[in-house]
């Protein structure tokens, strides 16, 4: 239910600001939604597991919290950002 360190060194160097970048907003972002999409295709077979349900929710709460605060930061990266990553708003 995790993602790789493969997966999340690609996603800190697609989207990190600057080399080793790992605590920015957007790279939270992009790997909340990895693991997100990762628990979504978790919860297609697993439809009773309510303990992960839950963290999903948590994740979901932080993701939103993320995007709400680069939102109010910088309107375009915002839209670039959630365009990058295909999630909808």
């Amino acid at each position: 239910m995790s993602i790789t360190p493969d997966v999340k060194a690609q996603l800190i160097k697609d989207y990190g600001l600057k080399e080793g970048d790992t605590g920015s907003s957007e790279v939270q972002i992009a790997i909340l939604t990895s693991r997100i999409s990762t628990l979504t295709e978790h919860f297609k077979t697993h439809k009773k597991d309510n303990h992960s349900r839950r963290g999903l929710l948590k994740m979901v709460a932080l993701r939103r919290k993320l995007l709400d605060y680069v939102r109010k930061g910088d309107e375009a990266k915002y839209q670039d950002l959630i365009k990058r990553l295909g999630i909808r708003r």
